[in-house]
């Protein structure tokens, strides 16, 4: 794709390039995506340019792992929540955003990367009377605990494809944004407007005390109270102004 045409949340600019890797078909939506490329050449800053991430990723030894699966494919579509493992250096990132909407590649433990969270799309009963639920990275899970239900989240267990653990999505639990202008704000869900024929509205808050509203589509279940699951970027998913930021840049 043309560079100027990708999503403003890669963060390319329009000088060193004309064209940016168009991801390959996978498990996230084209603009919901980080390319594989972009993670190791503008992120990890692991490839000065293109084709040394192609031979990173080509390499037989299997150098880059995406929730423990072998990723040789330099387009590859990174998404939200994804494990990325560099077997060289023995490292685990997660993409998370952040109050921007932009992706973070967030270093964590090896225990960390052991798990990931899942959210709950779609809740059905296939042939043969088998239940099943769809996540938001496209995996089907057959025959899931009855309480889980639709947007809940589950704690999935890379190694084993099991689920060890649910999240109920109700009053009170701690979600994180992932859409709409609220991306990557965290917060504890207050209120829920049912509407029918329309979308459904949470109103969250932050541990500031600010309140906002969003989709419930977007609203993605992280953990229960004040703890989190998963380990969040640089300031725990706080919002804050633009004289805040300035008061923190000053006081770096």
């Amino acid at each position: 794709m043309k560079r100027i045409n990708a999503p403003k949340h890669w963060m390319l600019d329009k000088l060193t390039g004309i064209y940016a890797p168009r991801p390959s078909t996978g498990p996230h939506k084209l603009r919901e995506c980080l390319p594989l490329a972009l993670i190791l050449r503008n992120r990890l800053k692991y490839a000065l340019n293109y084709t040394e991430a192609m031979k990173i990723t080509h390499d037989k030894s299997g150098m880059v792992q995406i929730d423990g699966k072998t990723r040789s494919d330099v387009r590859y579509p990174c998404g939200f929540m994804d494990v990325l493992h560099l077997k060289p250096s023995n490292e685990y990132f997660r993409l998370l955003y952040d109050t921007k909407g932009r992706f973070r590649v967030i270093k964590i433990t090896e225990e960390d990367a052991k798990t990931k969270l899942l959210k709950v799309n779609q809740k059905q009963m296939g042939t043969n009377h088998v239940p099943y639920i769809v996540t938001h990275d496209g995996r089907t899970i057959r025959y899931p605990h009855p309480d889980i239900d639709l947007h809940d989240s589950v704690v999935f267990e890379i190694a084993s494809g099991e689920v060890k653990e649910h999240i109920k999505f109700e009053l009170g639990a701690l979600v994180m944004i992932v859409g709409g202008v609220n991306t990557g704000r965290v917060g504890n869900i207050v209120h829920w407007e049912k509407h029918e024929g329309g979308f459904d509205i949470v109103h969250v808050r932050d541990s500031k005390g600010h309140t906002f509203a969003t989709r419930i589509n977007y609203a993605f279940v992280i953990g229960k109270g004040k703890k989190s699951l998963v380990k969040l970027p640089k300031g725990d998913g706080i919002k804050q102004t633009i004289i805040e930021e300035q008061a923190l840049r000053h006081k770096a």
